[in-house]
């Protein structure tokens, strides 16, 4: 918790000043009564002494001013807020390598359940498109806030040949450029959010992909997704063909770009980087003043001392 006016709160010295001046009244009351030497007389005049009672109406009220002077020192808290306008774009790589299994019950299949958890994490109001890339990237889904289109859109992805990283990247940017400005002219916040498991093996290169998303001041989040182990068959090959993730390359995009890398070896992995970029991407965190609850506080502790004072005092103090 922070304070938007700290400097008022010198006034709690007035507070800590009036617990002083009551302690002092209670010692100096307790010494003059030890003057009256008969004590039984003492007794017979006043059988029923509140004892510890009577200071808690005075505790009462001094932690209302108290709460009251934190009030006026405008208390606040950080509290994550919606983002009211951004743009995602997910690009999800459709290569054959997506078919291995290391990831049950295939890299493609995992990513696809992994990739609809992330669009029910972010917020209504934030668009997301979809593009697909093996060999080349097309546009699936323009940014959108209809989210049940873009989840239509990832069930509907099919694997082809090759990998084209660069390609993906720049079919993004095309993307982000359809989104129209604000009222006043200026784009809203954009990210690019990019899964593969492969190296770029077709089209421009990610150094050409990643210098022009850094001059359109789009980071691009990068995933690498699956793990060392895994294996492709095809028709016109007799064994096995190793698909290694590349990991180095996607990380390189990630910096050039002022993104982040993250790194999932398994489904439950892949939807908590997707919720981790979620957290980032569609929430700003944000000072929100909660001065009500000291005023409410402070209310609440005046009544019940004024009750107790009423009850057994018969007085308000």
């Amino acid at each position: 918790m922070t304070f938007l006016e700290p400097q008022r709160l010198w006034l709690l010295l007035g507070v800590a000043a009036l617990v002083g001046g009551y302690v002092a009244l209670q010692w100096r009351r307790r010494a003059y009564t030890v003057k009256f030497t008969n004590l039984d007389l003492l007794a017979s005049v006043a059988p029923r002494r509140p004892g510890w009672r009577r200071h808690l109406p005075a505790v009462g009220y001094l932690l209302a001013a108290a709460a009251l002077v934190l009030a006026l020192a405008q208390p606040s808290r950080e509290e994550r807020v919606p983002r009211e306008r951004a743009t995602i774009v997910m690009a999800i790589d459709v290569s054959l390598s997506m078919q291995a299994t290391d990831v049950a019950p295939t890299r493609i299949e995992a990513a696809k359940d992994a990739a609809k958890v992330f669009l029910d994490i972010l917020p209504p109001k934030i668009n997301v498109g979809l593009v697909a890339f093996n060999g080349n990237a097309s546009l699936k889904v323009p940014p959108t806030t209809d989210r049940d289109r873009v989840k239509a859109a990832i069930d509907d992805l099919e694997l082809g040949e090759r990998t084209a990283i660069g390609e993906a990247i720049f079919t993004s940017l095309d993307a982000l450029r359809q989104v129209p400005p604000d009222d006043e002219g200026t784009q809203p916040p954009a990210r690019i959010v990019l899964m593969s498991d492969g190296t770029t093996t077709d089209g421009r290169s990610n150094e050409m992909a990643a210098e022009a998303a850094r001059q359109a001041g789009v980071p691009v989040s990068t995933i690498a997704f699956g793990t060392d182990r895994g294996t492709i068959t095809v028709p016109e090959e007799p064994l096995p063909i190793r698909v290694p993730v590349d990991r180095p390359a996607l990380r390189a995009i990630a910096d050039a770009t002022g993104g982040k890398f993250y790194s999932a070896g398994s489904e439950q992995q892949l939807t908590e980087v997707y919720e981790n970029i979620g957290s980032s991407v569609g929430y700003v965190t944000e000072p929100r003043e909660i001065t009500t609850w000291f005023v409410a506080g402070a209310l609440v502790l005046l009544a019940i001392t004024g009750a107790m004072s009423l009850v057994w005092f018969s007085r308000l103090p």
